[in-house]
């Protein structure tokens, strides 16, 4: 909500389970429209398709299907289309202590929950098996990157 307040020009939409959706409290506010769907079945057509903290909740081929299902809704790299990724991407070149320690302990909890964090190269893997050509991953605060991918 907070990208579509700041960029009022952009049409958002939110897709999330059938039963979430209908607890929102309208179908459309401003600029952002909620959808009911499942990720797992098919992507409501869009330029940029955004996936923050989503990935790593599930299994590779989980993720495979996601992204197939993402790439399915965009257009070519030419037409501007995109995937854009946030999430942890492990041993981004950090010596912090810190933040090394929370990572584990984040790592932890994924394990709890049947979820999994990915280096570079594993992150590569699902990319190239889901059909994508390209990407281009960024870390910003944290433990956190933001990972372009084309098709």
């Amino acid at each position: 909500m907070a990208s579509a307040a700041a960029f009022p020009c952009l049409r958002c939409t939110v897709l999330d389970l059938p039963h979430v959706v209908a607890k929102a409290p309208s179908r459309s506010i401003g600029n952002v429209q909620f959808v009911g769907g499942d990720m797992f079945e098919s992507i409501p057509p869009a330029n940029v398709v955004l996936l923050k903290w989503i990935l790593h909740d599930w299994s590779n081929d989980e993720c495979i299907k996601i992204l197939k299902n993402c790439k399915q809704a965009i257009p070519s790299r030419d037409a501007g289309g995109k995937i854009i990724i946030i999430d942890v991407v492990v041993g981004s070149d950090s010596s912090d202590t810190k933040l090394l320690e929370t990572q584990v302990i984040y790592d932890l909890h994924l394990m709890k929950i049947g979820g999994v964090e990915r280096d570079e190269q594993e992150w590569k893997k699902i990319f190239l098996e889901a059909g994508f050509k390209d990407y281009k991953i960024m870390p910003i605060l944290g433990l956190r990157s933001i990972i372009e991918l084309y098709p």
